[in-house]
């Protein structure tokens, strides 16, 4: 009596000896490529569609077959698919419990598709879905950054350079400016988006199909933008989560950026914002302590992501051609930094949308060194070289420190013994609202400006 047949690995015809069961778990990827099972089966539909346009399955067989890869997608959605000790990945799994379905059918499906086509298949589906849902929560930082931006127009506080007072801004103005920085982000993700949507299924394992299946068709059917034109590279390349990584670690440099001026400004030397206290935390000590783990944690996340994407050009770097066992390590760099940015992008959306503004704080922070650049610009303005005016200035600041003043109760004498071009209006210039009023030309700080870059972003967010 013949023995029952043992149950196969999809490449198992080639081994007689048993694998080891560490290199078995070594080996296995189910319990993270899990996630992709929805995608699988939409592109496991999709073959079975161009299957059937070239013959190998019959309508009523493709009927059978779609059917039971949707009860199988019903499973993974209800929670109750049940994971076998043999399912290596996603596809291996998918494919079994779509065997045990429709029985020797499901064995048809894998005609003239490895898992090599299939993987990059996958992987390219479930990014982009990843796209469209960061692009949504992009824009829901930008938007209350603009919004913030709109209603806060009146406080102004100085604007730093080396971390030294410069010119006094508009806190709108600053808020707008990490907005700009994440309107470029926004851009270049929907850039990446033609090199994400390019198909690789139908490349087989490394050579094409043989049974000419219809590839356009295929990436009609899955939304894909063009097919990979070159079998070899339709396999191998990752270079679109290279670039998504890339891409997110440049999102995080910029919010590590805006974190880093909100935890100065929110220290009690500075006191310009406080943080609420849902995104707050306290000592184990020190009870008088409110500290910004939020913005921290945003900050060290930054470190996180750039780690994954310099790990993964690592992998990546000394590879040769096509497909290599080494790209089942795309995956959880590529998991880990689209769930950590996510997180990342909803926690700094509620830390914008909760923080209160100290205006006088603000203001106060506001001396009259920092009118120093419009002194020279005064002088400017009667046909002085700025070269000259700008020494003129300067020394107008030693004189005021020397007397221990500010640069706006020096004499009207003291400013003739520094320059003959001084006037009585001088003390027209030591005005902080005027001086942000002056910068009219477009990217400045001006009410005007500002307006415009707010409208300059909302219909940004409007595509």
């Amino acid at each position: 009596m013949a023995e029952a047949p043992t149950k196969q690995k999809l490449w198992g015809g080639r081994f007689t000896g048993k694998t080891d069961p560490l290199m078995h778990a070594f080996n296995q990827s189910l319990k993270y490529d899990q996630r992709m099972a929805a995608v699988d089966i939409r592109g496991s539909i999709a073959y079975a569609k161009a299957l059937t346009r070239v013959a190998i399955l019959t309508p009523a067989e493709e009927e059978r077959m779609v059917a039971g890869l949707a009860a199988v997608g019903k499973e993974w959605a209800d929670g109750v698919f049940a994971p076998q000790e043999d399912d290596e990945d996603i596809h291996t799994a998918n494919e079994r419990r779509l065997s045990e379905l429709i029985g020797p059918l499901g064995g048809k499906l894998h005609t003239g598709r490895s898992r090599n086509d299939q993987v990059a298949t996958d992987v390219r589906l479930w990014l982009l879905d990843q796209v469209t849902a960061t692009e949504d929560n992009l824009k829901a930082l930008i938007r209350v950054l603009v919004e913030r931006a709109d209603n806060e127009k009146d406080y102004i506080l100085p604007g730093y350079t080396h971390l030294q007072r410069g010119q006094p801004i508009r806190w709108a103005h600053l808020l707008l400016s990490y907005a700009f920085s994440f309107r470029s982000d926004l851009e270049r993700l929907r850039q990446l988006v033609p090199r994400i949507a390019v198909l690789p299924l139908g490349s087989g394992a490394l050579a094409g199909n043989p049974f000419g299946v219809d590839r356009e068709f295929l990436a009609r059917e899955l939304g894909f933008h063009s097919v990979a034109e070159n079998s070899l590279w339709g396999v191998a390349d990752r270079d679109f989560i290279a670039e998504f990584l890339m891409w997110a670690s440049l999102v995080m440099v910029h919010m590590s950026k805006m974190a880093e001026d909100l935890i100065i400004y929110s220290t009690a030397e500075f006191g310009f914002v406080s943080l609420s206290d849902a995104y707050s935390t306290g000592s184990s000590m020190m009870p008088q302590k409110k500290n910004p783990d939020s913005l921290e944690l945003l900050r060290g996340k930054s470190g996180r992501l750039f780690g994954n994407m310099a790990g993964f050009m690592m992998t990546l770097k000394g590879l040769p051609s096509t497909y290599n066992k080494d790209l089942q390590e795309d995956k959880e760099p590529l998991f880990d930094t689209v769930d950590n940015l996510t997180a990342c992008l909803s926690i700094a959306e509620g830390v914008i949308a909760t923080l209160t503004v100290n205006g006088e704080k603000m203001r106060a922070a506001l001396t009259m060194d920092v009118l120093a650049t419009d002194l020279a610009d005064y002088l400017v303005r009667k046909g002085i070289p700025f070269r000259e005016t700008h020494h003129v200035s300067g020394r107008a600041v030693a004189l005021a420190e020397a007397r221990q003043c500010q640069i706006n109760e020096l004499t009207f004498a003291d400013f003739k013994s520094l320059h003959a071009g001084f006037t009585e209006d001088i003390y027209a210039v030591f005005d902080f609202e005027a001086s942000v009023e002056r910068r009219q030309a477009i990217g400045g700080t001006s009410r005007a400006m500002v307006e415009r870059q707010i409208a300059v972003l909302r219909a940004e967010l409007l595509k």
